[in-house]
């Protein structure tokens, strides 16, 4: 019984294969247990497991609050992506810039004022990302206390959402304005074609995780 309350509890969750994993491996723990504890007062094998599983909680109930709880690990985790990933991709492509590049000034097309504006306000974005990051991480520690786990998966999702939306605006205006200026600004030098294809591949799974932190609370809600 305890295994096929398992495996209902894995058909309700829905997100990250570890993390759910290990809520899974959680609940199995303490469903053994309590037939253990069964067992010892004298019940045999089926009914100590089946009290077991009626004291855990419907799987119904209980796969509402483990959502709320995977969708906020899950959460966590891309917000770190977003605060540590997003600013070091431009961090890493300006040095790999200066090193095998050089300076602006090198570059052999004029750059029009429009394209200048443009740039600072992507790159003003790339750090706008990581603030809203540490406000998220933050809100959520002090929310904590005030929010269910239903709520908290909201506010998580929404406001990953909208980083995740500044990251994807940046960068596809940068690159379109870069585009029609000149392309072969995009592919400098080797190391910053090679970043730059990382940045777009970090940025689509930014836009993966996002949609997935958001099924979840859909799914809590649900």
């Amino acid at each position: 019984m305890i295994e096929g309350y398992l495996a209902d509890l894995d058909r309700r969750l829905h997100g990250c294969g570890r993390l759910k994993a290990d809520l899974l491996e959680e609940a199995r723990d303490g469903l053994n247990d309590a037939a253990d504890a069964y067992r010892a007062g004298g019940w045999d094998d089926e009914e100590a497991e089946r009290r077991a599983v009626a004291d855990f909680g419907p799987a119904a109930v209980v796969a509402h609050d483990y959502q709320a709880e995977l969708g906020m690990l899950s959460g966590v985790r891309t917000l770190w992506k977003l605060v540590i990933g997003v600013p070091a991709m431009q961090i890493l492509w300006d040095y790999a810039r200066i090193l095998t590049f050089g300076e602006w000034t090198r570059l052999s097309t004029p750059t029009p004022e429009w394209y200048k504006v443009v740039a600072q306000a992507s790159h003003g974005a790339v750090f706008v990302v990581p603030v809203i990051g540490v406000l998220a991480l933050l809100g959520i520690r002090w929310l904590s206390r005030r929010l269910d786990g239903a709520g908290l998966a909201r506010f998580c999702g929404v406001l990953i959402a909208v980083a995740v939306g500044v990251n994807l605006g940046s960068m596809g205006m940068l690159i379109a304005a870069t585009g029609v200026v000149d392309v072969s600004r995009l592919f400098l030098s080797v190391p910053c074609a090679l970043l730059m294809v990382a940045w777009v591949a970090l940025s689509v799974r930014l836009v993966v995780l996002a949609r997935r932190s958001w099924g979840g609370y859909a799914t809590i809600v649900a």
